[in-house]
């Protein structure tokens, strides 16, 4: 280990070694009472340490601290994330958010990886609920899944042990999505917004033929000349989403109008989704009224996906 604490760094080499290695700038000490055992420009993970070790010992690394120790990509935030016992005093540290919790026992801090930090599902969740924006938290979650960094049964247990946790149905919700979403599909979702506002109904995964090959549009208006694809998940590496623009390229090229939408914005911004799909059917002829459409809470939202979640384990 490169960086100790001080109770640490006197217990392995002595406090006179200590002294002298730090007075003749061999060691380093970065924080009060935090000791590195090199000279050189700390890196982002050994700033980390410090921070770690500046904080009370049961403290743990969290969000996304944790999961890039993990291994979770395209996440980078310099920052550095502390989950600290509740009524803990915060430490001044540079770039260093804390947090307080009551669960930091083995059950969410894994007892073994260095340095300390919370379990990999435990950590999604935090980062997920920490995130200033909603979009933002679904993608922490969907990546550390698609990733394989986490399981559904995994996250449904800890989001069962924290259920009041921010953001705590949009994780479950964006869960159930990358694990194939049983009774919340997003083309589900998607044709029910479409029956309670009283469009026509769509032809479901129409074949369309192409130079590359057969494609399947997710609902397509043939009369009227209009189509959408809705996404459950990102793509998922640069190859794939080259290959699906191509194939976006060959159904628009003499066929359809070709709307896009997200699971995401099925749910939770339908009001914008009928908006456009409205605007495309009016385009292709269509004249019928549009019924208003009900837009769940929160709650209500919450609940069904609890439901879901519970569904899925029986089965």
């Amino acid at each position: 280990m490169t960086v100790l604490r001080a109770a640490d760094a006197f217990a392995l080499h002595g406090r006179a070694a200590v002294r002298h290695a730090l007075a003749s700038g061999r060691w380093q000490r970065p924080l009060r009472g935090v000791y590195v055992t090199h000279n050189a420009e700390l890196t982002r993970h050994e700033r980390w340490e410090a921070s770690l070790a500046a904080c009370p010992p049961a403290a743990a690394l969290g969000g996304l601290s944790a999961l890039e120790l993990d291994g979770l990509q395209g996440f980078d935030d310099p920052r550095c994330f502390v989950v600290l016992p509740e009524g803990a005093d915060r430490p001044r540290l540079p770039e260093t958010v804390t947090h307080w919790s009551t669960r930091l026992a083995d059950t969410d801090v894994h007892p073994a990886r260095a340095p300390r930090r919370t379990r990999t599902e435990r950590s999604v969740v935090d980062a997920a609920s920490w995130t200033a924006h909603d979009r933002h938290a679904r993608a922490i979650v969907l990546a550390s899944m698609q990733q394989g960094l986490v399981a559904a049964r995994g996250m449904h247990a800890v989001l069962d042990r924290r259920s009041t946790v921010l953001r705590a149905g949009l994780v479950r919700e964006s869960v159930l999505d990358a694990d194939g979403g049983i009774a919340s599909l997003p083309e589900k979702d998607f044709d029910h917004l479409v029956t309670l506002a009283g469009l026509p109904r769509p032809a479901r995964q129409r074949a369309v033929r192409g130079p590359a090959g057969r494609y399947y549009l997710d609902a397509e208006w043939p009369e009227l000349r209009v189509a959408a694809e809705i996404h459950g998940l990102p793509h998922q590496g640069v190859v794939q989403w080259s290959r699906d623009l191509f194939r976006s390229n060959e159904v628009v090229i003499g066929g359809p109008r070709l709307l896009f939408f997200t699971s995401y914005v099925v749910r939770h911004e339908p009001l914008v989704v009928l908006d456009q799909l409205v605007r495309a059917l009016r385009a292709g002829g269509w004249t019928g009224a549009v019924r208003p459409v009900p837009v769940l809470t929160r709650d209500e939202r919450w609940r069904q996906l609890r439901a879901a979640a519970r569904f899925r384990d029986a089965v």
